[in-house]
């Protein structure tokens, strides 16, 4: 009974995640991660998206190409810190056109397994820490997490990161619990298959011994030096075998390549000792010391990614944006303040009812070190990158570990605890309406503080909220106003809309002049504004004849006086303004 309830759960995740992917346009990324996975099979090289590894855009790839997709490999170029991925995304969407969106959903349904995987694992852990009633408690604030459910919908990395995260980490539990070969293999292969989902999972290479030391630190006296040595012998065959995934995820492109061959980007790796920035073309702080000529045990673009995204965190070259404030680099609190408005109310409750019960007596502090320990590094790790704030997506991997742990509210489940076991129910139903409330728009969702999602642009943008993922929406709507013409759109996204069938105009008084552009200059018309740009973000849009505007920052903030007439989705705000002024 208790796996058909699991089943059955996972069964409802995973029709979710395949109903808001067939309605959502690709975001922003997408485009990318899907060229440049299709280019890991076409030419088996792995320089382009070099900042993420290649597992989950290969994955998606693969239904997309036994589809006949076509490709144009036209703009791609490389270098040092280039990034073509962007431009060979868009070429993908031309060359595909209105089929693209069926390609996307086609890449998306393929990723689907890795978040009924990440459900799974937290009812695993769950029920072997706390009891089954726990188990199926996490996998419940999983399934229907509107975090979990609008990144899982989608081909980038985040949410397969947060999966194979917690999926390391119960591997290497049950590994410290019966330290086997069998369990050093098979958390051996965890770990590497974390690693090809996301860079930021390499903390758990220096984070794993130091686990195992706290972990049998109170076993000291009792275990032999024998027993030392073979833990700590499997401990390193772990890591050897994790090493050695990472290579064959990336065919061993690059492996060994001395460290004194690379080009890197970033200050911290590329600059000369002394100086500041790494040259134009690539530089490499260890060239002429004895390190240069040690062979790095790394495929070399698995490095060289580090390297590029070390480089955004340095050099990012747009604002970061904050409660309505923008910012040339990030917040070390930005993370905490997007998770207090970006989780639902009713898990925070559930978060402190958990923290008021005493833990069951087969569960020691030590099981829950291990378990909340990856968590509480890697959103210190996140936070301390203040180069730019942008995307609370960056510490999804900390929320399987949170929902296994409020798993321990279980204990509380019987008749002796009937105040906080009716607390602990209402705060899951409230935690779940939360989230189906705005359902499938689940990218764009913000809890009861701050106004739900119509009240939180004024806090986060940008992948918080508006991906450009609602261009379908906003054609939909089209298509039921037809009194809506023509429409000026201003769209947040890499690709023409034009290539997904979605034809509009583009006034020139909205993008002509670089400061903030007054109400009463608006001509009359209809706008279709993404809400990025209605909050003040710095960046491009194609207009209707397919060339690109530049949009200052500020440019359309006068959108914030006008009432908009419709909401496509919750990221793109539609207005009808009558006489250029601020009538609608």
């Amino acid at each position: 009974m208790r796996y058909k309830t699991v089943l059955s759960i996972l069964s409802l995740h995973a029709a979710m995640l395949a109903w808001g992917a067939y309605l959502h346009s690709p975001t922003l990324n997408e485009p990318g991660h899907l060229a440049a996975g299709i280019s890991n099979w076409q030419f088996g090289r792995f320089d382009v998206y070099s900042v993420n590894p290649p597992l989950v855009r290969m994955l998606a790839a693969v239904p997309v190409l036994l589809a006949g997709a076509k490709t144009d490999w036209r703009g791609f170029y490389e270098g040092p810190g280039t990034r073509s991925e962007f431009r060979l995304g868009s070429d993908f969407v031309a060359a595909n056109s209105v089929r693209s969106t069926w390609l996307f959903t086609l890449a998306r349904w393929a990723c689907i397994p890795f978040s009924l995987l990440g459900g799974y694992i937290c009812f695993r852990w769950g029920s072997e820490l706390y009891g089954p009633a726990a188990g199926l408690l996490a996998l419940t604030l999983w399934c229907f997490c509107p975090n979990v459910l609008a990144h899982g919908q989608l081909i980038t990395s985040d949410a397969a990161a947060a999966s194979l995260a917690l999926a390391a980490g119960y591997t290497f539990w049950r590994w410290l619990k019966q330290p086997t070969w069998w369990h050093t293999l098979v958390s051996g292969l965890v770990l590497g298959v974390a690693e090809l989902a996301k860079t930021t999972l390499v903390v758990f290479y220096p984070l794993w011994p130091l686990m195992w030391l706290a972990y049998r630190w109170p076993e000291l006296r009792q275990m032999s030096h024998r027993c030392w040595l073979r833990e700590l012998g499997m401990l390193a065959s772990r890591m050897l075998v994790g090493m050695y995934v990472i290579n064959l995820g990336y065919g061993f492109e690059g492996t060994c390549m001395r460290l004194g061959n690379y080009r890197f980007v970033s200050a911290a790796l590329g600059a000369a000792p002394g100086t500041k920035e790494a040259p134009s073309n690539g530089g490499n702080r260890f060239s002429g010391t004895w390190l240069s000529s040690l062979p790095v045990p790394l495929p070399k673009h698995y490095l060289l990614g580090i390297d590029l995204q070390r480089q955004d965190f340095e050099n990012f070259n747009r604002p970061s944006y904050l409660r309505g404030q923008f910012s040339p680099k990030g917040w070390w609190y930005y993370y905490l303040y997007a998770l207090a408005i970006k989780v639902p109310l009713g898990t925070w409750l559930l978060i402190a009812l958990a923290a008021s019960v005493r833990i069951a007596a087969k569960t020691g502090w030590r099981d829950e070190f291990i378990l909340l320990s990856p968590a509480f590094i890697i959103l210190a790790f996140v936070s301390s990158q203040t180069g730019f704030s942008e995307h609370m997506r960056y510490v999804l991997p900390i929320f399987p570990f949170a929902f296994v742990w409020i798993g321990r509210l279980a204990a509380v489940f019987d008749g002796q605890h009937r105040i906080r076991t009716g607390l602990a129910i209402a705060a899951l139903a409230w935690s779940i309406g939360s989230s189906l409330s705005i359902y499938p728009h689940s990218l764009s969702y913000f809890n009861e503080l701050v106004g739900g999602p119509r009240g939180g642009p004024a806090h986060l943008i940008h992948s918080n909220v508006d991906w450009g993922q609602d261009l379908l929406e906003l054609k939909k709507w089209r298509d039921k106003h037809p009194e809506a013409q023509p429409l000026n759109l201003v769209y947040f996204g890499y690709f023409d809309p034009r290539h997904v069938g979605f034809e509009y105009i583009a006034s020139e008084a909205l993008f002509s002049g670089n400061g903030p552009l007054r109400a009463d200059e608006i001509p009359p018309g209809w706008y279709a504004v993404s809400v990025n740009f209605v909050r003040g973000y710095p960046w491009f849009a194609y207009k209707g004849d397919g060339t690109e505007g530049h949009l200052a920052q500020e440019r359309l903030v006068a959108f914030q006086k006008l009432q908009p007439v419709a909401i496509a989705g919750y990221s793109i705000y539609i207005y009808h303004v009558e006489r250029g002024s601020d009538k609608r």
